[in-house]
C-alpha cells in the first residue's frame, strides 16, 4: 500500500512540475525563436562561422545546413574516438575500434545515443566532455531548430524562407539548452550524482575485496543528456547506476528533465502561430497516450506473470533496482521511450512481454508523446496534416490546417516521413534475423530473441537508444548497420519536414470558413489519436505478433 501510495505521488508530483513549466518555458522557447535581437555572444558566434544572422534561408539552404552541420560533427567526433589515446585526460583508454567509433559518432550526432560499449571503460573524460556532451547540447538543438522552420512555414505566407538555422541553432545553446543544464548539473550533484576529474581508483569493498570504480564529470553530462533526450549514459549501467541516478528524488528529477522541453513545445507551437489552442490540442494527444503507458506498463509490471525464469524467481522486480522499485522503474521505462531520450534506469530486456512490448511499440509511434526534443513536435505535426486530409476526404472538402491547404505535394512529403522510419528499422530487423550470425548475437531464442532485435532496430531507426540488453550487438556488423539505420533514421525524415515547411510558407494563408475542420476541439484530438494507433497498428503489426505478442502467449 505504501509502494502505491508512492508511485501516484511520484506521478502527480511530476506531472505538477511539467504543468507548471508549460506556459513560462514555453512561451520562452516562442521568444528565443522570434526575436529579432541578437546578443553579443550569439553575434560572436556568427561572426566567427560567416553567418548573416538577419537573412533567412529557403527550405533546400536549411536542409542543406542540417546535413552539412550533422555530416561534420560525425566526422569530427569519429576522429576524436579514433584518436582519444593521444588527448589529455584519456585516463590510459586506447583509440576506439572503427566500428565502434562510427557507431557512436553517428549515435551520438543524431541524438540517439545508442551504446554497445561500456562508458567507465571505454571513454576518457575529454572525450566525454568535448565530443559527448557536446554533440548531446547541438543535437538536441538541431531538432528544435527543424520543428521551428516547421511552424514557420505554417505561419508565414508567400515565401520560400524558413528561418535561419545558424541562428536557431546558436539561440536554442545559448539562451536555453546551456543555462537549464547548467542549473539543474548543480541540482543533480547536491542529490549525490557525482561531479570530478578522478580516474580509476581501486577501494576495499564490505567483503574485503577490490573495486575499481571511475569518477567523472557526471552531473554535468547527466543533466542535458536527460534535457536533450540524449540518453547516453557516463556508466554501462546508465540510470540505473547511483553515480549517475543515486535516489529517488534525482530518479524524479531526469524523468522531469527528459520530459520538460517536449511538453513545453506544443505552447510554443501554440503562441507561434498565434493561436494557443492548437498547442492545447496537440499536449492533450501527448497526454493520453504517455498516461495509458504509464498505466498498462505499471499494471503489467506489477501483476503480469512472465514465462521467464527470472520473473519466476525474482518477480517483477528483476533487472529493476531495489532503490527505486517498480513503479518509478516504468515511470521512467515509459516517459524514455516515449521521447527519444534511450537512457534507462531498468533493464527492458526483464520486462514483461507486455511491458516489454508496450515500450517498443512507444518506439514505433515516432515517439510522439511528447517526443524528443523537437523530434516529438514535428511527428505529432505531420500526424495531424495527415488526420486533417483524412477528414477532409470524408466530408468531400479541400482539407486545410492552420489555414494552409493540404493538397498533393503536402501529402506527398508527410506520406514519406511517416513510411521511412518503420521501413529503416524492419528493413534492418529482417536482413538481422536472416544471418546466422547475427541471430548467433540474440542471448535468447524465440519471440523474445526476436524482440530484442526488433527493439534494436525500432530505437535506432526512431533515435531512442535503449536496448533490450540480450542482443550483444558490439559486432562489426551490428555497429555498422545500426549506425547506417539511426544516420538514415534521423536525417531523411528532417528532410521531408522541412520541405513541407517550404512547400507551406509558399502558400497564401486562406480565412476559416464554415466547413473547416476545427483542430482545437476535443473532436481532433480523438480522431488524430485514433490515427496514430491504426497507422502504427497497420504498420508494425505483424512484427509485433512474431515478438512480444508471441511470447506473452507462450
Amino acid at each position: 500500500m505504501n509502494e502505491t501510495l508512492a508511485g501516484w505521488l511520484q506521478i502527480l508530483a511530476l506531472m505538477a512540475a511539467l504543468a507548471l513549466s508549460y506556459r513560462p518555458l514555453g512561451d520562452y522557447l516562442a521568444h528565443c525563436l522570434t526575436s529579432t535581437r541578437h546578443l553579443r555572444a550569439e553575434r560572436l558566434a556568427y561572426r566567427a562561422g560567416g553567418v548573416r544572422p538577419d537573412t533567412d534561408q529557403t527550405w533546400p539552404v536549411y536542409v542543406r545546413s542540417v546535413l552539412a552541420f550533422s555530416l561534420v560533427s560525425v566526422v569530427f567526433l569519429y576522429a576524436f574516438l579514433r584518436l582519444q589515446n593521444h588527448l589529455p585526460l584519456s585516463l590510459g583508454r586506447g583509440p576506439v575500434t572503427p566500428d565502434q567509433s562510427f557507431n557512436t559518432a553517428v549515435s551520438f550526432v543524431t541524438n540517439t545515443n545508442w551504446q554497445s560499449y561500456a562508458g567507465e571503460r571505454t571513454m576518457g573524460h575529454l572525450v566525454q566532455m568535448a565530443g559527448l556532451a557536446v554533440q548531446n547540447f547541438v543535437s538536441a538543438a538541431v531538432g528544435v531548430a527543424v520543428v521551428a522552420a516547421l511552424i514557420r512555414g505554417f505561419t508565414r505566407e508567400r515565401t520560400d524562407r524558413v528561418g535561419n538555422f545558424w541562428v536557431d541553432l546558436t539561440r536554442l545553446v545559448v539562451r536555453v539548452l546551456l543555462p537549464i543544464a547548467f542549473v539543474f548539473a548543480l541540482v543533480l550533484a547536491a542529490g549525490g550524482v557525482i561531479q570530478n576529474l578522478h580516474g580509476d581508483q581501486t577501494v576495499t569493498t564490505i567483503s574485503g575485496g577490490l573495486q575499481t570504480i571511475t569518477g567523472g564529470p557526471v552531473a554535468s553530462q547527466e543533466a542535458i543528456k536527460e534535457l536533450g533526450t540524449n540518453g547516453g549514459g557516463f556508466y554501462n549501467a546508465n540510470s540505473a547506476h547511483p553515480f549517475e541516478n543515486p535516489t529517488g528524488l534525482t530518479n524524479l528529477i531526469e524523468i522531469y528533465l527528459m520530459l520538460v522541453i517536449a511538453v513545453c513545445l506544443p505552447r510554443t507551437f501554440g503562441a507561434m502561430t498565434g493561436d494557443r489552442r492548437q498547442g492545447y490540442a496537440i499536449l492533450a494527444v501527448m497526454a493520453l497516450i504517455w498516461a495509458a503507458s504509464v498505466a498498462v506498463v505499471t499494471a503489467d509490471e506489477l501483476h503480469s506473470v512472465s514465462s521467464t525464469a527470472g520473473h519466476a524467481a525474482g518477480g517483477m522486480m528483476e533487472g529493476k533496482e531495489q532503490r527505486l522499485g517498480v513503479w518509478a522503474s516504468a515511470l521512467f521505462a515509459v516517459s524514455t521511450t516515449l521521447t527519444s531520450c534511450g537512457a534507462a534506469d531498468s533493464a527492458h530486456d526483464s520486462y514483461t512481454p507486455g511491458g516489454g512490448g508496450l515500450l517498443i511499440f512507444n518506439m514505433m509511434l515516432g515517439e510522439i508523446a511528447p517526443g524528443g526534443t523537437g523530434s516529438g513536435l514535428y511527428g505529432m505535426l505531420i500526424l495531424a496534416v495527415v488526420t486533417v486530409f483524412a477528414a477532409g476526404l470524408m466530408v468531400g472538402r479541400t482539407p486545410e490546417y492552420l489555414g494552409k491547404k493540404l493538397g498533393s505535394r503536402e501529402i506527398k512529403f508527410a506520406s514519406l516521413y511517416i513510411l521511412t522510419t518503420p521501413a529503416v528499422a524492419l528493413t534492418g530487423a529482417g536482413v538481422a534475423m536472416a544471418l546466422p550470425g547475427e541471430r548467433a548475437s540474440m542471448a535468447n531464442p524465440g519471440p523474445h530473441g526476436f524482440s530484442e532485435v526488433l527493439y534494436a532496430f525500432a530505437s535506432a531507426a526512431n533515435n531512442n537508444g535503449s536496448a533490450f540488453a540480450g542482443l550483444s550487438s558490439n559486432t562489426v556488423w551490428y555497429n555498422t548497420a545500426l549506425g547506417l539505420v539511426m544516420l538514415t533514421g534521423r536525417l531523411l525524415p528532417m528532410v521531408f519536414v522541412l520541405a513541407l515547411a517550404g512547400s507551406l510558407a509558399a502558400q497564401r494563408t486562406v480565412p476559416v470558413t464554415a466547413g473547416t475542420l476545427p483542430t482545437h476541439r476535443p473532436q481532433f484530438v480523438g480522431l488524430l489519436t485514433a490515427v496514430i494507433l491504426v497507422v502504427v497498428g497497420l504498420t508494425y503489426f505483424p512484427a509485433l505478433a512474431l515478438g512480444p505478442l508471441a511470447e506473452g502467449l507462450r
